[in-house]
């Protein structure tokens, strides 16, 4: 879960100006947590003179000092720590590769096996004319250039091996180094970004988000904007960063808000509706994701409007599943407005151990494209119907009626 890109790097050295070919594949493992815009923006420190000469798929951010070489063709990039960018879907064809071009977004590997891939290739070098000798070594200090992600050191592993003529005949990398990234949340954002309200059909109380779940409206710097002021920007075509969050003005101050609501009660299947709702002016959320931990989704019957995969994370325990939009229909959750919201209705059958006591048809939690929500404290659940004022009396109490009852019989 936690093992978030690996970078496969397999150099095959020409023969005589020791240049290296290299490909490069950025995997994203996580089972619900994507790369979202700007995405990755990948780094690191060579431990000599090293050079790129040109690069496909890819492309580094600045080129750097080339003045060491002569003639009209330089390096692509002479930056000591180069920072290279996935070029965007349209770039041209003659500069593409296989798993390339996405602008540098990777969706989960639960979402969309075919997009959770990047990779790019290119030629390096040595500035040094010493021959063979000043074969380019594996550089250091890698980092994927997006929040909350730490990456280790280059491990060597197996190298690579590549089929070809339809899978008759098998080469192999020079060498072959890993590099393992992990996400952590608290390293991402000092805040959450999600809040969850609740409320149910047995009971008129509405559970709203906690007060200040992810901000508070009169904390220093905290901006937000009154419901019908909002004027919209002018258009931004920038891919490097993202907008900065223009949020409505809510208790919470969160940019997402999950509603889960107990809508009906069968005799033998019981019924939830889901609400996603963007209170962001300025964003749109592209392959969003929700993730719910609660232990009647081994039993989920239907999911309307949504797609649903189970998330089996403790091997036979079920009790976990990622739901996400359908293509085409749903998959983008629009900006703040009309618009700006998404919706599901979940069929579940109600196992041996169901119950609407006690808040047991509430998420234990949830999390919108990875990040943790907010969840209201289970003393403010809704609660059934008289569940605190009338208690089953004690057994003495009863034995004490049953006598009268028949004293007054007798």
């Amino acid at each position: 879960m936690d093992k978030a890109s690996i970078i496969n790097c397999a150099l095959s050295f020409r023969r005589y100006f020791c240049r290296a070919l290299i490909r490069i594949s950025i995997v994203n493992y996580q089972l619900f947590r994507q790369m979202e815009q700007p995405g990755w923006k990948l780094s690191w420190r060579w431990r000599g003179s090293e050079v790129i000469w040109n690069m496909l798929g890819a492309e580094a951010t600045e080129q750097g000092n080339c003045s060491l070489f002569k003639g009209k063709v330089l390096p692509h990039c002479c930056e000591r720590e180069p920072v290279i960018i996935d070029l965007l879907p349209a770039a041209p064809y003659n500069k593409q590769v296989a798993n390339c071009c996405r602008g540098g977004i990777l969706t989960s590997v639960t979402q969309d096996p075919a997009k959770h891939i990047s990779a790019f290739q290119m030629h390096i070098g040595t500035a040094d004319a010493d021959g063979p000798s000043s074969k380019p070594g594996m550089p250091t200090a890698f980092s994927l250039g997006a929040p909350g992600y730490t990456c280790g050191e280059a491990v060597q592993v197996p190298p690579t091996k590549f089929a070809e003529d339809q899978g008759r005949r098998r080469t192999q990398a020079f060498e072959t180094w890993n590099v393992t990234c992990t996400y952590s949340q608290f390293r991402a954002s000092p805040a959450p970004s999600c809040c969850v309200s609740l409320s149910a059909f047995y009971n008129q109380t509405i559970v709203k988000c906690p007060q200040c779940s992810c901000a508070c409206q009169e904390q220093a710097g905290t901006q937000c904007v009154k419901v019908g002021e909002w004027s919209p920007p002018q258009l931004q075509l920038s891919h490097n960063e993202p907008a900065k969050p223009v949020v409505q003005c809510t208790n919470h101050m969160c940019p997402i808000k999950v509603h889960w609501h107990i809508k009906l009660s069968y005799t033998h299947y019981w019924r939830v509706k889901v609400t996603v709702t963007n209170l962001n002016y300025v964003r749109n959320y592209s392959d969003w994701n929700l993730v719910v931990l609660h232990p009647n989704l081994r039993s989920v019957e239907q999911v309307f409007s949504f797609n649903y995969k189970p998330l089996n994370v403790y091997g036979n325990i079920n009790d976990s599943g990622v739901f996400y939009g359908i293509q085409y229909y749903n998959d983008m959750l629009l900006q703040s407005g009309k618009n700006g919201n998404v919706q599901t209705e979940i069929l579940l059958h109600k196992d041996e151990d169901f119950t609407f006591k006690e808040g047991w048809g509430f998420p234990r939690k949830i999390s919108f494209n990875g990040q943790d929500c907010v969840m209201p404290s289970p003393d403010d659940y809704p609660r059934l119907p008289n569940a605190g004022r009338f208690q089953t009396p004690p057994h003495y109490v009863v034995l004490l009626l049953l006598l009268l009852m028949l004293s007054l019989m007798i």
